[in-house]
């Protein structure tokens, strides 16, 4: 038996990961929406970093954004494809109304 974790922590992201995810995000199409929401993710992270002593908050804020704009073609591709999604059921409806 193995004492070593079986998934190894993501390795934190390079020091100026942040300011290159600011650049790549002014520069996209989205950039009046995602800006504003990365610069409130960062805000929050920087805030809990302050609070825990620790550098994860602000880590996890890069990873996902990074994500989120690796993830973006893919997301266009779909919405460009003229799916149908007619067929589906909201999701409200299986559920009923929140209480």
């Amino acid at each position: 038996m193995s004492a070593q974790p079986e998934e190894a922590p993501a390795p934190p992201p390079a020091p100026a990961a942040a300011a290159h995810l600011r650049a790549r995000l002014r520069e996209d199409r989205r950039a009046e929406v995602w800006l504003p929401a990365f610069e409130r993710d960062w805000a929050k992270a920087a805030e809990d970093s302050r609070h825990s002593y620790s550098l994860a908050p602000l880590h996890d804020v890069v990873r996902a954004w990074q994500q989120r704009l690796a993830a973006a073609p893919a997301v266009d591709a779909y919405l460009e494809s003229g799916r149908d999604e007619t067929g589906y059921v909201d999701l409200a409806d299986v559920l009923g109304p929140r209480r």
